[in-house]
């Protein structure tokens, strides 16, 4: 593990219209490695997600990329520094192509760099390389969410954020996203992934945090999680997850 984590968030606050909906939250990601954050539908884990990327903005606290304050900056610069998100709910740019998509994930890159990370994102989700001419929006569920998380890919980032990967996904495809995951690690990049399915977050991540009510409520590495009672009880207990 590196001296210096790939993000480090201390103490968190998220407010919005009066209401507080981030309470103290801190974690940590290491270079290289895969943490989940677990939860309940409302409890707070897109909140946690936007504040990171710059969309929304933190009433106190601090979050640092790579050792680098990035609280408060506009989320252009955040990708700049190195972090890119794959948002819950594909978001891709329907009425644009597949490589319109892409080439807009890359942001300042161009030239040699541009064109080898292009390459590189190509090889990883062949299938888009067939769908290049393909306007995103009539990409089947699955396939526009490779289109998201290659999009991210593009600009190169130090740490990755996905927000729900497998939301709404068939199974086959679920696997392909959560080896996915897998092999973006082994290539060096850090992830922080929030995520519903359970079991199969706490078996691609090292480590893990469990939301509730805005805040961390339990934390630890994955193997000890998954056999943790309350986490089993919770979220692991004949729900097939």
């Amino acid at each position: 593990m590196s001296a210096v984590a790939a993000l480090q968030v201390e103490r968190l606050v998220v407010r919005m219209g009066g209401q507080q909906i981030l309470s103290e939250v801190s974690l940590t990601v290491p270079e290289g490695g895969v943490v989940t954050v677990l939860g309940a539908n409302g409890v707070g884990k897109t909140t946690l997600m936007r504040t990171l990327s710059g969309i929304y903005r933190a009433s106190s606290g601090s979050i640092a990329l790579a050792g680098e304050a990035i609280a408060g900056q506009p989320s252009h610069r955040i990708v700049a520094k190195g972090l890119a998100q794959a948002p819950e709910g594909r978001q891709v740019f329907s009425n644009m192509t597949v490589r319109e998509n892409l080439v807009l994930g890359a942001g300042a890159l161009a030239g040699r760099e541009f064109e080898r990370t292009f390459d590189d994102v190509l090889l990883r989700f062949p299938l888009l390389r067939e769908r290049l001419a393909q306007q995103a929006g009539s990409l089947s569920g699955g396939e526009q969410q490779m289109l998201c998380i290659g999009r991210a890919l593009m600009s190169r980032p130090r740490l990755l954020l996905l927000d729900e990967p497998s939301l709404g996904l068939a199974p086959k495809i679920v696997k392909q996203i959560f080896d996915l995951i897998a092999s973006i690690r082994a290539g060096g990049t850090a992830i922080l992934l929030v995520e519903q399915n359970v079991r199969a977050a706490l078996k691609v991540a090292d480590y893990g945090y469990v939301m509730e009510g805005g805040r961390i409520a339990l934390e630890g590495p994955a193997a000890q999680l998954r056999e943790d009672p309350r986490v089993r009880d919770a979220y692991l207990g004949g729900a097939g997850h």
